[in-house]
């Protein structure tokens, strides 16, 4: 049984976390990265916490040559591909480097699994792919409406692509993911979520504006209907998002899957308000967040949150961390990234 894997964006703030969990679960890890949206920091943090320093090669996924002496010089059976742009806004803004980025990478690494006979690939997709959706909570049978942004039409494509892949390549299967909103850190605070410049997501924009490094942090429109007029999401903690990887590459490498080609969400099945996951914030640190409502966000749904029921029967995971715990974790990261004595 080949126990290697190739992490495609595992410098990232999912591929790091990950990547953690598959060392633990006895797996040899390659890790290849271009640095784009994530910084090398990331695999000292992965060595402080496991141990091991992971395989690591610098290259892009969207240059396939590089790829491919990737492919030559490694000997894995299994790819887990999160080697994409991720910001719902900036994708509005900039849709061709978000379809350029998110389709031509995952393009190259099919062709080359194809190539060189590889056989398991787990695709980091989102729940973005059900849109606007009308029946709450979300199950994989859920109809997928039309993108609300490119990053999400990218996502739907990409879940096409892969399922139009394995069903013409004989040996070759895959997992697609569905996750919701990954937010926290590691316990340990060695690894977290880094973005470059101003934060695209809630979670690392609270914690910048807790740290004083944001003035003031912005929600996204008030007037929404909902309970408390914000929108409302699935918030999953990364360490539970990350032991999902794991499972799913499991099922593939052991003979368990029962199509090949499969879907799975994983969230945590309740849905938490902005306003929630602020107070939520500053209730766990013992904080108080200066912020403000703004108008709406393009490109924002109103409500998403998952049904878990099939990736808890079939892949046998559940979300286990408390919210609280994970915003905790979240304030850990960022004090240690920030030199903050809690």
């Amino acid at each position: 049984m080949n126990r290697r894997v190739l992490v495609a964006g595992g410098a990232g703030y999912i591929g790091s976390h990950t990547t953690v969990e598959l060392i633990a679960a006895g797996y040899d890890v390659i890790v290849v990265d271009n640095f784009s949206n994530s910084d090398a920091s990331s695999l000292e943090g992965i060595q402080r916490i496991t141990g091991v320093m992971p395989t690591f090669i610098e290259a892009d996924c969207c240059d396939k040559e590089a790829m491919r002496r990737v492919f030559e010089a490694h000997d894995f059976d299994s790819v887990i591909h999160f080697a994409a742009f991720k910001a719902v806004g900036e994708s509005v803004a900039e849709p061709m480097k978000y379809y350029r980025n998110n389709l031509l990478s995952l393009l190259n690494i099919l062709e080359l699994m194809r190539e060189y006979g590889r056989r398991n690939v787990v695709f980091s997709s989102s729940a973005t792919v059900y849109g606007d959706a009308d029946v709450l909570p979300v199950t994989e049978m859920t109809p997928r409406k039309p993108a609300t942004s490119p990053y999400g039409n990218t996502k739907q494509m990409s879940e096409d692509i892969l399922r139009d892949m394995v069903h013409a390549t004989e040996g070759l299967q895959g997992i697609a993911l569905r996750y919701f909103n990954p937010i926290g850190a590691h316990p340990s605070a060695h690894i977290g979520e880094l973005p470059r410049g101003v934060p695209n997501n809630l979670v690392p924009y609270i914690t910048q504006t807790a740290a004083g490094v944001r003035e003031c942090l912005s929600i996204f429109g008030d007037d929404y209907p909902t309970p408390d007029g914000s929108c409302l999401r699935d918030y999953i903690d990364i360490v539970d998002l990350a032991r999902a990887h794991v499972l799913a590459i499991g099922r593939m490498v052991e003979g368990r899957s029962k199509a090949r080609y499969e879907v799975f969400n994983v969230g945590t099945g309740r849905p938490v308000s902005v306003f929630e996951l602020v107070k939520g914030f500053e209730q766990a640190n013992d904080l108080k967040l200066n912020y403000r409502v703004a108008a709406r966000r393009e490109g924002d749904v109103t409500a998403i949150w998952a049904d878990t029921t099939l990736a808890n029967e079939e892949l046998g995971w559940h979300a286990e961390r408390e919210l609280c715990d994970t915003l905790r974790a979240a304030w850990a990261w960022e004090c240690s990234v920030r030199g903050i004595d809690r």
